[in-house]
């Protein structure tokens, strides 16, 4: 069985990508396996900081998580046209020492999908890590896209998709990257 990663790129307890992650996870075909992680109390990068004490351990576990998995799901929202902070802050911890970017990310297949309020879906800040991953070394998924606008439409108070039509895109999307993740 093929083993993910997935990791939203939103802190807010009610976030429609943790939403969208979960439904990822339970929308996956048989054989892929989605373990969801966090990036929440990641601190914000600080070169003397890891100079000082090396990186915090929160990173080095997700780091080797990552590093053993078969693949990395990222679930982005879009702020301002582009990447959360807070993504892209755990994806630079991420890149460094001890493991460094060749071991997490080098080869790894990576797939990346969206949720937000607004009508345009996550078209640019998706479009915005792909050269992210590709600096990084990753295989980013380029088959079937999924950019989930009006996010409050799709999701219910608890976060549970009601939509159809996004749950049918959604799990062809995830059938796609487990293909894509198969070829690795």
């Amino acid at each position: 069985m093929a083993r993910i990663i997935g990791i939203a790129g939103s802190l807010r307890k009610g976030s429609y990508n943790a939403a969208l992650l979960r439904a990822a996870a339970g929308a996956s075909p048989v054989g892929l396996e989605v373990e969801i992680a966090s990036i929440a109390g990641i601190p914000l990068y600080d070169g003397d900081l890891e100079e000082e004490h090396g990186a915090p351990a929160q990173v080095v576990a997700l780091q080797e998580a990552i590093a053993a998995s078969d693949g990395l799901l990222i679930v982005t929202p879009e702020y301002n046209a582009s990447i959360p902070g807070v993504l892209k802050n755990a994806i630079d911890w991420l890149s460094r020492p001890p493991m460094g970017a060749a071991k997490v990310f080098g080869d790894r297949p990576v797939a990346i999908i969206g949720a937000t309020p607004g009508a345009w879906g996550t078209r640019l800040s998706q479009t915005a890590l792909l050269p992210v991953f590709r600096n990084l070394g990753a295989r980013v998924y380029l088959g079937k896209q999924l950019y989930v606008a009006a996010a409050s439409k799709v999701f219910d108070g608890d976060g549970a998709m009601g939509d159809d039509k996004v749950r049918k895109q959604l799990s062809e999307f995830m059938a796609g990257f487990a293909t894509f993740v198969a070829l690795r």
